[in-house]
């Protein structure tokens, strides 16, 4: 049978160049990077010169201003739980929005319990935060402002430059989750003023079970985690060395131009893939927006009167890996709040749309491919519906 992995959003395969580095990283260097001896150093030279290509990605003015992390939801935990508890003096206000991940939400929800106050914003119908909301919830004990870069389950972008210029102004600090952003936009943390960055490997063909947190020099709060001092005493824990060569491997290949390659390679999927399911007269709608300066590596689409979840069972049958949202909260059958937040409780988007997201290994024959599944598929359930109807 043939496999075709349209579920990126979720996590990539790795790329070659990245296995390859860390395979010979796994060998050669084995000290532990906090080491004096010379295992150590070896070590410790690799540290550092992964951490001056991964700060130089994001325009941060010191590599030490890269603090690396088991990923991002670490990074999102540290950037919200510890800002808040070391900022408690200056204000209990914290403002977030009603679409971000659950390693963000759940961070929220942690501090509503210590007694902080939380404001959601809420997102129109292409995903999106109105300005003017963010304004006028801003207060002077706002501590925090953590609205994600990209998201993960409709692609829509926030305005972050705005942002970052509003709430600079203010004496909150600016967070943003870029964990679905960071590789296929350029992020510029001086030119948009953001203070703290969430990434993980993972998301652009690195490895899993890492990633960075990009804290502005100056800001100060916690380790999240309580040991050693290792990453400058602000995330205890021995660094994985292979890992974050490879994660720096991984950066390097997505430079800017590739970067440009790949969203305009995406974007032509996107447009192959409605275009050819129009084609064949089956009843599809985006949700969200096809915006050139969205995530084009996601597609969520809305399949008027199918159940999500079989189309999901019949697509895996016939070897094609999509999602009905986030992977960290599919599992659970829950309804996407992404969707809800954007279309209402009550939306039929909510239980009839897929979520397809794309990679660099992904071809448009892949496309036509899942066209044609798709409309099969479709085509069947439509005709059962028919025959028990009669």
């Amino acid at each position: 049978m043939k496999h075709i992995y349209l579920d990126n959003a979720a996590t990539t395969p790795m790329a070659r160049p990245v296995v390859d580095t860390m395979n010979k990283m796994m060998l050669d260097v084995y000290g532990n990077a906090s080491s004096t001896h010379y295992f150590g150093r070896k070590a410790r030279s690799v540290l550092d010169d992964s951490r001056h290509v991964i700060a130089q990605s994001v325009n941060a003015r010191k590599d030490d201003e890269i603090v690396f992390t088991s990923g991002g939801t670490e990074s999102d935990n540290t950037a919200i739980i510890e800002t808040a508890l070391a900022r408690k003096s200056v204000g209990r206000h914290v403002i977030t929005t009603a679409v971000e991940h659950e390693a963000v939400l759940k961070s929220m929800e942690y501090l509503e319990t210590l007694g902080y106050e939380v404001t959601y914003l809420p997102v129109n119908e292409k995903g999106r935060i109105s300005l003017d909301d963010l304004k006028n919830a801003l207060r002077e004990d706002t501590i925090l402002v953590s609205i994600m870069s990209g998201n993960n389950e409709v692609g829509s972008r926030m305005p972050i430059h705005e942002i970052g210029q509003i709430v600079a102004a203010t004496n909150a600090w600016f967070h943003t989750d870029a964990v679905q952003a960071y590789g296929l936009v350029d992020i510029d943390v001086q030119k948009d003023k953001i203070d703290l960055l969430s990434t993980s490997a993972h998301k652009l063909n690195g490895p899993k079970f890492l990633g960075f947190l990009y804290r502005r020099d100056g800001l100060n709060f916690a380790s999240l985690l309580k040991g050693g001092d290792q990453e400058l005493k602000r995330r205890a824990g021995t660094e994985n060395i292979p890992a974050i060569a490879g994660f720096a491997e991984a950066v390097k290949i997505v430079d800017n131009e590739e970067k440009e390659a790949r969203q305009k390679k995406y974007a032509g999927f996107k447009q192959q893939l409605i275009s050819g399911l129009q084609k064949n007269k089956i009843e599809v709608e985006v949700n969200g927006e096809l915006a050139s300066d969205n995530l084009q590596h996601v597609l969520n689409l809305w399949f008027k009167g199918c159940s999500r979840e079989v189309l999901l069972t019949n697509l895996d049958l016939n070897g094609i890996a999509a999602s009905a949202g986030s992977a960290c909260t599919a599992g659970s059958l829950e309804p996407s709040h992404v969707l809800m937040a954007m279309y209402g409780e009550d939306s039929p988007r909510i239980v009839e749309s897929l979520r397809f997201s794309f990679g660099y290994q992904n071809t448009t024959t892949d496309i036509e491919y899942l066209i044609d599944v798709l409309t099969s598929i479709i085509n069947k359930l439509k005709r059962s519906e028919t025959d028990g109807i009669r």
